[in-house]
Parts: C-alpha cells; sequence; structure tokens
C-alpha cells in the first residue's frame, strides 16, 4: 500500500538511476563514503608511491614534467594595476630586484618556487610555503620555504575548544577558517635532518597552502596520479616481463633432446663434463649422435607490445589530462588538426589550474606580503596605501603565451581579431608576458633611431 502511494505522489525513486541500483551486476562496487577519510587513510602512501614513479618511469615522469612546464614555464608575472604609473614603475622594479632572492635556500628564484611548488602538487597531491622576514635579502626582507607535505602531519587531529579544532594538522577556528598550520621543522624520516617530533604552528598568514580542491570541506591533497597509479604499475611489470622475454628470445637458446641416454657419454672434443656442448656458426653442419634432437626455445608471444603499450600511455596521459603525444613523445599520424584540437583543450585545463589554484593559493598570498613590505619600508606612500589598499594589492597574473602551432595561422588570427575589436592590443601583449606600455615605448625608440639613422626596416629587401 505504501509503495503505490509513494509511487502515485513520485517520491519512489530508488530505481530512477541504474547507477544507484543492486543485484549481481553491482557486487564489488565501491563507493567514497568522503574525501577527507579517504585522503586521512590513504593519502601519504599514494604520495610516495607516485613520487617514486615520478623519478623512475618514463611515462610519468614526462607527464609531471609537462605539466609543470605548460602550467608555470618562465614564470606566471605578476603587472601591478595601480592606477598610478610612478607606483606600478616603482612595485615592477621592486619585485624583479626581489624575485632572484626569494628562495630561502638559494637554489632558484621565484619563478623557479613556483615550478617547485607546482610539481610537488601533481607528485603528492599538495605543497606548503613558509613565507618569512629574512634580514638578509634585499630590497625586501622576505623570504619563501618550500616545505614536504609530510611536515604538516596528516595524522594530527585534536579539539582545542569553542568550536575550534586541528584537523590533519591545520588549525580552524569557531567558523572553519583556516588559522594556522602546525608544521614539523623538518621531513619526517629525513636521515640527514635532525629528528624532532614537536610541531611548530605557523599562522594562515604566513603559509601558502597549494592543492587542487575536488569536492566541498576537503581539507589536504591527493597526488594527481592516483587515478592512473595501479595502471603505471602494472605497465610496469608488463614491460619488465616483455623485455625479458626479448632477451631471451634474442639468445635463441637451443635444447639437446636424449630419450634413451646415449649423448650422456659422447665426447669428440667438444663435450665437457659429459655435457654436450656445441656451438653455431653461419653455414655450419652439426652431428649428432644417434638419438639425439636439437629444440629450440619458443616463448610464447606475450601479444602486440606497441598496441598494448600505447592504449596504456592513452589511459594514463587522460587521466593526468594530457595529450597522449606529451607523454610519450610519439608524434606519428600527427596532424596540425589533430595536435591542435588535443593542445585546445589541454591548454584549457592548464589555464583554469593557473588562475584558481596556483595564482590564487601560491602567487597572491606573496604579492600581498610583497607590497604590504613595500609600503612598511617605505618604498610606497602609506597614506595612499591606508587609503586605498585594493589600489596597490590590484594585479594581473600574466602566464607564459602558449607557443603557436601554426605562427602564420594564429598570427593572422590574432591580427584580426585586433581589428575586429574583440580584442585589445594591450590585451595581446599582456598574453605574451610583456606590459603594453613598454613595448610602445621600445617600439617608439625603434622607430626614433631608425629615422635619425636613415633606415627603413619595412622597405623589402634587395
Amino acid at each position: 500500500m505504501w509503495k503505490s502511494l509513494l509511487r502515485a505522489v513520485g517520491l519512489d525513486r530508488r530505481r530512477s538511476f541504474d547507477a544507484a541500483g543492486g543485484g549481481r551486476r553491482w557486487d564489488g562496487a565501491r563507493t567514497v563514503d568522503g574525501l577527507n577519510g579517504s585522503i586521512q587513510a590513504g593519502a601519504t602512501t599514494a604520495a610516495r608511491r607516485a613520487g617514486w614513479y615520478a623519478r623512475n618511469n618514463p611515462w610519468v615522469s614526462a607527464a609531471v614534467q609537462s605539466l609543470a612546464a605548460n602550467a608555470v614555464g618562465a614564470g606566471i608575472k605578476p603587472r601591478s594595476r595601480h592606477p598610478d604609473a610612478k607606483v606600478r614603475d616603482t612595485l615592477h622594479a621592486l619585485w624583479d630586484r626581489w624575485t632572484d632572492r626569494a628562495d630561502a635556500a638559494g637554489l632558484t628564484d621565484f619563478y623557479g618556487l613556483q615550478a617547485l611548488a607546482f610539481r610537488a602538487m601533481v607528485e603528492s597531491g599538495e605543497s606548503f610555503a613558509r613565507l618569512r622576514i629574512a634580514e638578509d635579502v634585499s630590497p625586501l626582507p622576505l623570504a619563501i620555504d618550500l616545505l614536504d607535505r609530510e611536515q604538516v602531519p596528516l595524522d594530527l587531529h585534536r579539539d582545542i575548544g569553542a568550536g575550534a579544532r586541528i584537523q590533519a594538522g591545520i588549525e580552524f577556528d569557531g567558523n572553519g577558517r583556516r588559522v594556522a598550520y602546525h608544521c614539523y621543522a623538518n621531513r619526517p624520516g629525513d636521515a640527514l635532518a635532525p629528528l624532532s617530533l614537536n610541531t611548530v604552528r605557523l599562522p594562515a598568514g604566513d603559509v601558502a597552502h597549494l592543492f587542487q580542491p575536488l569536492a566541498p570541506g576537503q581539507v589536504r591533497g591527493i597526488t594527481w596520479l592516483a587515478p592512473v597509479l595501479l595502471r603505471v604499475h602494472e605497465l610496469d611489470q608488463y614491460e619488465d616481463a616483455a623485455l625479458v622475454k626479448a632477451k631471451v628470445a634474442a639468445l635463441f637458446t637451443g635444447f639437446i633432446r636424449d630419450p634413451d641416454g646415449t649423448v650422456a657419454g659422447f665426447n669428440d672434443g667438444s663435450g665437457i663434463g659429459g655435457v654436450l656442448q656445441v656451438g653455431m656458426e653461419p653455414g655450419s653442419l652439426i652431428p649428432l649422435p644417434p638419438g639425439a634432437d636439437i629444440q629450440f626455445s619458443d616463448p610464447a608471444d606475450p601479444g602486440d607490445y606497441g598496441a598494448y603499450t600505447k592504449t596504456h600511455i592513452r589511459a594514463i596521459a587522460s587521466g593526468l589530462g594530457l595529450p597522449y603525444e606529451l607523454v610519450s613523445g610519439d608524434l606519428e599520424g600527427v596532424t596540425y588538426s589533430s595536435i591542435r584540437a588535443g593542445l585546445v583543450e589541454f591548454r584549457r585545463r592548464i589555464e583554469q589550474v593557473q588562475h584558481t589554484v596556483l595564482v590564487h593559493q601560491f602567487c597572491r598570498p606573496v604579492w600581498e606580503r610583497f607590497v604590504r613590505l613595500a609600503v612598511l619600508a617605505g618604498h610606497l606612500p602609506a597614506a595612499g596605501f591606508d587609503r586605498d589598499p585594493y589600489a596597490f594589492l590590484a594585479c594581473d597574473w600574466l602566464p607564459p603565451k602558449w607557443d603557436w602551432v601554426d605562427p602564420l595561422k594564429d598570427a593572422r588570427a590574432e591580427i584580426e581579431q585586433i581589428k575586429a575589436g574583440l580584442k585589445s592590443r594591450s590585451q595581446s601583449i599582456a598574453e605574451r608576458g610583456y606590459d603594453a606600455e613598454d613595448v610602445d615605448a621600445a617600439i617608439a625608440a625603434d622607430r626614433e633611431r631608425e629615422k635619425r639613422l636613415g633606415l627603413n626596416m619595412e622597405a623589402p629587401n634587395g
């Protein structure tokens, strides 16, 4: 009766979706009960496996390097939007001087830190950067320390009271806002670092936490290789087996069959220790004693190695959001249209990560700290900052311009868009990582010099 009534009012929808059904076909199917619980249970193991394959498997190594090269390249650079050109020039000059000193370890510059942080996020699922005062850094005392994900303990949970809590090493207030990170001074298990089980509380404003959220309420990150790690592992084993099989087949091993045991004592100078050993040379005729026969090894063919491997590399590339060609380096059969279609979709994904993850979580906190220190150091007018801090903090982050697949076609398309009013010259120049005012000034200087020297660079040669 109740079932009939529920159907009548449209409330019995248990069978509306096959995906929610039951029965034999769904035996063994798995579900995700909560992303945070899954990360808590397996993120560290997955991250360590991903790190191993990123350093030992050629396909994974190429994929990780390609992601970092396309997302960061030579660096995502800031261009201030302050209305005063003098303030903009001051900020850009300070920034250019500081970037070479940004790394607290002194191994790279700020843009190298971007690449390292992004690569760590791909491999481990997340990365952390500590912003700290360093008196020996000029022109502003700001330095950046990159932290390993295991320096923020995933198993540190504590109820602080009044609704505040520490969850997976991150402290939240009663409103659910991140207020601090609890970190080890060194990576646990590092044999070259002092052992310490005590954590240090770092205010959230001093830490940039870089990870790609997959669900609302997610606290920590998961390696980008999670969907493909098992496939990578099994493909690795298959390749090892295929290589051993090929090596054995290349040996062309032969086995002497002796059904009646008459060969054991045969010795015409080629037998050693009662075992017949005969070398094979081109055109040789080898006599065998009565009853002896030779059978050559013929290992079973595991199938089409090339097609099988290519299929799995395609799956790995797809799981990482990369075109197959960038992972494999295989450009056989690629046309302009096909490679462009694949790159357009890939670049759309990269742009999303650039602006919603890398810029928002890593670049913007660094820029804000940099500008505030510039004001405190007296490089910028404090009164103007107090009146309108947003004008000083407003900034465009410009990723490197994508390389052209077909330079002539892409350049013509760019020119047509500018002529049609679909984009401005300033926007086009900014997409290449340059400032329109600087470019215009350089063009004007070039034309003035050409005029002074009597040059006409637009005239045809010859």
